[in-house]
């Protein structure tokens, strides 16, 4: 199955690496997002790749869901999709917009792949051991090199949202005496924290599940953890929460070794 969402999740950035060189077209959600034609190329190349591969195996997709289609997650096992995480830096020009693909079990993000294609980067989740991967010309794989979180030395760094920044994130830094930390989009700020390269990521802000799952996983797969403000794991699979949005995150905080 890793192979497989590998595979999948080059071929998705491969095709929102070329609309990024073109120039994409945009609209807006109702919920005032944007949405571009690389988001929808990636997301209907994802879709047809798991449906061939894991037909029985439902996906909650960004775009799918904000278009009402949403399947059946009764079962427990699904995946969650977020063809192009960091929407507004693609636009924006920033290179680190990513492709997610993550599995959930029980409520738990049990594998996680993520794909920087405008950075070459590749990273993955799974069975407690993570991985990142060179992604050369041609979407050429270099070998791949175990990553794992960092123990917290006296500096400790944290990384935030460079566009979803909010008043309560740096409150968060500011009270905790985090004074070093850096700005960054999309799912990558998971990688870092798994790659040893940042201790600590607090959110105070809107997120979907489909924005944090991969991450998660790849997280928690290299030794780290992210935890809602009561001190629970981030579960996975959320509806009909009484009145609050289907898939919405609540605050966390997702940090390295503990």
């Amino acid at each position: 199955m890793l192979d497989i969402l590998r595979q999948t999740a080059i071929e998705a950035g491969q095709a929102i690496l070329a609309i990024y060189r073109r120039g994409a077209s945009v609209e807006w959600k109702p919920d005032c997002s944007p949405v571009t034609d690389a988001d929808c190329e990636a997301e209907r190349i994802i879709l047809a790749a798991l449906l061939k591969a894991f037909p029985d195996i439902p996906v909650v997709a960004e775009e799918s869901v904000a278009a009402g289609c949403v399947p059946d997650i009764s079962g427990g096992t699904f995946f969650l999709v977020d063809p192009l995480d960091g929407t507004r830096e693609f636009i924006a020009r920033h290179d680190d917009f990513t492709v997610n693909i993550a599995l959930i079990e029980a409520g738990k993000p049990v594998l996680g792949v993520i794909y920087a294609p405008a950075l070459g980067l590749l990273y993955t989740g799974a069975g407690g051991r993570a991985e990142k991967v060179v992604i050369g010309e041609d979407a050429v794989e270099q070998p791949s090199v175990v990553i794992g979180c960092r123990n917290r030395g006296d500096r400790i760094v944290a990384v935030a949202s460079r566009s979803h920044n909010s008043e309560e994130t740096l409150a968060y830094l500011h009270e905790h005496g985090l004074q070093d930390f850096q700005a960054v989009g999309s799912s990558l700020k998971f990688c870092l924290l798994a790659e040893g390269l940042a201790d600590i990521y607090p959110r105070f802000g809107r997120t979907m599940e489909w924005d944090t799952a991969a991450g998660d996983a790849i997280l928690r797969a290299a030794g780290g953890e992210t935890l809602t403000m009561d001190g629970a794991p981030l579960a996975y699979g959320k509806r009909d929460m009484g009145g609050k949005e289907d898939f919405a995150n609540p605050f966390f905080v997702s940090r390295g070794r503990p």
